[in-house]
């Protein structure tokens, strides 16, 4: 008899290494990472994005000039999705799934998907200013995929803004 298929079942499916991730989106040479000490403002900026306060009490990413690498996660359904989000210019460049764990929603790896949030940049609101489409069976997946992109170019501004130093 088949066992039903869950999140302690599912295995980590890894599209691509992180640093494979950070090193594209410099052309092949990684910039040494920087740290984002998380204060309380603006973790309670990033709980307002993420619906959620984040654990953690920094972030590392990588930054050349005016564009910046950010390797973030949120959980879908029941699992994080390890997501690589480049930035430049107050817009993203690049979206792509690292690490999928969850056992439905993988859509959200295919290019298809993540080509919608080339060029998007956040509004006034803090929200993404392009439409993207949602996929059947797969909600809270491409849900993660909005926070965490609007948290990327939120993050990006801040640092960019800020000057934020390591």
């Amino acid at each position: 008899m088949p066992f039903p298929l869950n999140a302690e079942t599912v295995k980590a499916e890894t599209y691509q290494p992180p640093a494979a991730f950070v090193a594209n989106a410099f052309g092949g040479k990684t910039p040494r990472p920087k740290t984002l000490w998380l204060k309380p403002d603006l973790q309670d900026q990033i709980a307002d994005i993420m619906d959620q306060p984040l654990s953690a009490l920094r972030l590392r990413y990588w930054r050349e000039g005016d564009r910046t690498a950010w390797i973030l996660e949120k959980v879908g359904k029941e699992q994080p999705i390890t997501a690589g989000f480049v930035v430049e210019a107050d817009k993203l460049v690049e979206t792509n799934v690292l690490v999928y764990r969850e056992s439905r929603g993988w859509e959200v790896k295919y290019p298809a998907f993540r080509n919608q949030f080339a060029g998007a940049m956040l509004d006034d609101a803090r929200e993404l200013d392009t439409n993207i489409d949602g996929i059947s069976g797969a909600t809270l997946s491409v849900n993660a995929m909005r926070k965490m992109a609007r948290l990327a170019l939120f993050l990006h501004g801040h640092v960019v803004a800020k000057g934020a130093k390591s």
